[in-house]
């Protein structure tokens, strides 16, 4: 739980341009304190308030309660997979369709990952990944996402191509 809190106060940091080094400093805490948190499994709440409050993330004894229908998915069953096909085929247009198919940071992963295939659509599953969840298109929050989420891109992609070739 620490550690994907740490991650998500991370991406959030990275997103800002901040280092480790800079973000660390801003919120009154030592570089060094900053790498050992990631090693540990606890954390004074007071230092985890201070690390939010430098990329304007606000924590709530809550956090650790998922809120219905935003958690992140852990797996995906073949319903699922097909699911998130089915609207990947239909490209970046509705946003509407996008923003309830999962959590928004989940979804403008998955966005960021289909920019990712040569095409015309790359600035706009850019645009809808922004549009889902603000920093989703910075590199260090791809690779959190691609750390987090069970889509797979060597498999998704080409069975994408393949429903693309037989519609």
């Amino acid at each position: 739980m620490l550690n994907q809190l740490l991650d998500d106060l991370t991406v959030r940091a990275r997103a800002q341009g901040l280092t480790d080094a800079e973000w660390s400093r801003r919120a009154g805490l030592r570089k060094e304190t900053l790498s050992r948190l990631r090693r540990r499994n606890d954390c004074d709440l007071r230092t985890l308030h201070a690390l939010a409050r430098e990329v304007g993330a606000v924590l709530a004894v809550g956090d650790a309660l998922p809120v219905p229908g935003t958690a992140f998915p852990d797996t995906l069953d073949r319903d699922d997979e097909a699911q998130l096909l089915a609207l990947a085929a239909r490209g970046p247009a509705n946003v509407h369709a996008w923003k309830h198919a999962g959590s928004r940071d989940f979804m403008a992963g998955l966005a960021v990952m289909l920019a990712s295939e040569r095409g015309p659509d790359r600035p706009r599953w850019l645009a809808l990944a922004e549009q889902l969840h603000p920093g989703a298109t910075h590199p260090d929050a791809f690779q959190a996402w691609l750390h987090r989420s069970p889509v797979r891109p060597s498999r998704f992609l080409p069975m994408l191509d393949a429903m693309r070739r037989h519609a």
